[in-house]
Formats: structure tokens, sequence, C-alpha cells
């Protein structure tokens, strides 16, 4: 850590451009490497290997060999990974105030508006 500041602290795991994104894809329901790869963002494959390590070393993605193909490894949020999808949510709130034509439905705005805990649990059913 460079300090004892939470702001400081959270910015040393997460501070990238890629590593929400990372969070972004595993709560659509992404799972597998190449899922991350073929995102419409275009992350390089040693940024993406070196993120998903970085946040499985953290607690906040693990990982589990696939049963239907040993060779490839199946990622999922942990609870200290689940933690992060209010944050997740004020970050897509805070940007579709402040930029038009995102790709986000006026139906999940609104819910994070109205129900940010429902909302909340609906992501969370949905990871199980």
């Amino acid at each position: 850590m460079r300090s004892d500041c939470p702001v400081s602290f959270a910015l040393d795991l997460f501070g990238d451009k890629w590593t929400f994104l990372i969070i972004r894809d595993l709560v659509q329901g992404k799972k597998f490497y190449n899922d991350f790869l073929h995102s419409k963002e275009g992350i390089a494959t040693n940024i993406l290997s070196d993120r998903l390590k970085k946040l499985e070393h953290n607690g906040i993605v693990e990982s589990k060999v696939f049963e239907a193909l040993k060779t490839k490894k199946e990622y999922s949020m942990t609870e200290k990974g689940k933690d992060l999808i209010p944050v997740l949510i004020e970050i897509i709130i805070w940007s579709d105030k402040h930029q038009s034509d995102l790709a986000v439905s006026r139906d999940f705005i609104n819910k994070a508006n109205k129900d940010r805990e429902g909302l909340i649990s609906e992501i969370l059913l949905g990871l199980k």
C-alpha cells in the first residue's frame, strides 16, 4: 500500500482502465478467458491475464478448472468481489448522468435510482 488512505487502497486494486471492465463482464455473466478477451473494448491478452491474476490474488475473483474441458478455467466473483456491485452501479449512474448515448437502458437507470437494493439483489441472484 502506498498509504493508509482508503481511496488509495481501492485504486491500488482496481485503479486502471481494465479491471472494472472485467468485473462488469463477470456481472454480465462472462466466465471464461476468451469471453473477456472478446469484449468490445479489446483488452490485450497480456493485460487480461495480469488483471485476472491480480483480481484472484486479492480475493475479488476466483477460478476453478472447468469440468467439461479440464484445460479451461472458469472465473467467478467472490463475496469480496460481489461487494463491488454497488460501486459498479454508482459508476453507471454517474456516467449516464454526465454522458448521453451510453449503452444503458432507462429501465436499469430507473431501477437503480428507485430500488437500488432490489437491483443489487437481482444482480446477485444472477451470479449464483
